[in-house]
């Protein structure tokens, strides 16, 4: 059992169903999944580009990225319709507890001049996200051989459409929000 379910299941349940009245513990909302997504424009036109930044998602997740391509040509970029321009993974169960656990106990903390995230990041379905600058800032990540420093988007979906009951279950995840 991941330590952050654990503490999902007998700790912020109990609090979620206290503060909005719900009578079944079905009706809190839930991590549905995390979705960690690497946008690389260069990947179209250097694959060895597109490879290192698959393996240090690979490295980050414990899980295989997969290869996204463009829908449609961009003449400005040179992009073809076709091209691999980025990689996502998708984490669900165990494994996603586990990497909201590190990220939030030991990657957020490690950002330089951090001062929370952004409470206005969550769309109309209860989800939130947010952007890391650098993939330095996690511990599995060697220093001394990343070529390119490479941003992420990671999206946490929630099984709730409203915002209020969306942050108060990440708030008691240990979400580091703004104050």
């Amino acid at each position: 059992m991941a330590r952050l379910y654990d503490k999902y299941k007998q700790e912020v349940i109990p609090q979620v169903m206290e503060k909005f009245g719900f009578k079944n513990r079905l009706q809190t909302p839930r991590l549905v999944k995390i979705v960690i997504n690497m946008g690389i424009g260069e990947g179209a036109h250097d694959v060895k580009v597109l490879d290192q930044a698959c393996a240090e998602l690979a490295l980050i997740t414990g899980q295989r990225p997969q290869k996204t391509f463009a829908k449609r040509a961009i003449a400005a970029f040179k992009i073809r319709a076709g091209s691999p321009v980025g990689c996502k993974v998708t984490l669900r169960g165990m494994k996603m507890y586990e990497f909201l656990d590190r990220l939030v106990n030991v990657v957020l903390p490690r950002v330089r001049d951090f001062r929370g995230l952004d409470r206005d990041s969550f769309d109309g379905s209860g989800n939130y996200t947010f952007g890391v600058s650098e993939q330095t800032i996690f511990p599995e990540i060697d220093i001394d051989k990343v070529q390119r420093m490479q941003g992420m988007d990671i999206t946490i979906v929630t099984s709730t459409a409203s915002k209020e009951e969306s942050h108060e279950l990440l708030r008691l995840l240990g979400m580091p929000f703004k104050k």
